[in-house]
């Protein structure tokens, strides 16, 4: 038990590891081959820092256990909202601005409301992963534009673009590229293989492992960097950061695991779901109630999770 522990801790490491050598690897070749910064952090960044679940839910999903791919999605959104944003708030207070209210938060709540409704059957087909999927690309298409236009009346675009430099060979970056999947691949093997072999040892279920130690595992990079960014009172990263990552999350990775291998979801429980929606539709009227959120709200979001935490783990 105490060895899968610490290799399921290495599994993490590894993973975060890997989004940053894949995310800079792909950074660095957009640039070179013509790609604005901007949208660089909207393609390139979006996408890389949303890898590690991705891999993980993909190797769950083939290997059979669907609990833990479900759960994955599902966990890191709470985690993201209630821990990664508490926390942020914690440490300083998160402003946001008229693009997030009257865009971002809407459009997430909006897929947090209606992709669950995919889940009544009992899984996510293939047809319906192929859906969420061209969502995805329809939305980042939307954000470039978007953003783009915002950039051209003048308007500063909050995007998490990390300080990436394009020099060196193209071969290199494509090194950095695949050295980053194989990295990922191996911490997902990792985290998968241990974390089934904890959950049958203490006799919880797969969704309960993939809900809480997975999930907050496949957050590493959204944690790091919207911790950071608090630091720095870089606030619109971290807030940008995990509405992106959440929309991801739905859309591309339950999305992607589902086209390659339906998912069956019958291993979330209703307080799962309930959980995942209340934090982020609760998130919107923090967020509007003086734009930003402050420390006490954060505090009161790491409280619910823990609170979830303490409800749905075996006594």
């Amino acid at each position: 038990m105490l060895v899968s522990s610490l290799l399921i801790l290495l599994a993490c490491l590894i993973l975060f590891a890997g989004a940053e050598l894949l995310v800079r690897g792909g950074a660095s070749l957009a640039l070179k081959l013509g790609l604005t910064p901007l949208v660089v952090g909207l393609t390139v960044v979006a996408f890389g820092t949303s890898m590690p679940e991705l891999i993980v839910s993909l190797k769950a999903a083939w290997s059979g256990n669907s609990d833990i791919a479900i759960g994955n999605v599902v966990g890191s959104n709470i985690f993201n909202i209630a821990v990664i944003l508490g926390l942020s708030a914690a440490v300083f207070p998160i402003t946001t601005h008229l693009q997030i209210l009257r865009w971002d938060a809407p459009v997430l709540v909006a897929v947090t409301l209606l992709v669950p409704l995919t889940f009544l059957d009992g899984s996510v087909s293939q047809i319906e992963g192929g859906i969420l999927m061209l969502l995805a690309v329809a939305y980042t298409v939307w954000a470039v534009k978007m953003a783009k236009k915002d950039e051209t009346l003048g308007h500063e675009a909050h995007i998490d673009i990390p300080e990436i430099s394009n020099k060196g060979s193209i071969l290199t970056d494509v090194i950095k590229i695949a050295g980053g999947l194989g990295v990922l691949v191996l911490g997902s093997w990792l985290l998968v293989r241990h974390a089934v072999f904890i959950a049958t040892s203490l006799g919880v279920s797969e969704a309960v492992i993939g809900l809480t130690i997975i999930a907050a595992g496949t957050s590493m990079p959204e944690l790091a960097t919207s911790v950071v960014a608090a630091f720095r009172k870089q606030s619109d990263i971290a807030l940008g950061n995990v509405l992106g990552s959440n929309l991801f999350n739905l859309l591309f990775v339950l999305g992607g695991s589902a086209a390659i291998q339906p998912v069956k979801t019958s291993g979330l429980q209703s307080i799962d779901l309930w959980m995942m929606i209340g934090v982020t539709v609760i998130l919107f009227p923090m967020l509007w109630s003086g734009k930003r959120l402050n420390r006490a709200e954060g505090l009161l979001l790491v409280a619910c999770y823990g609170g979830y935490l303490f409800f749905m783990w075996p006594k």
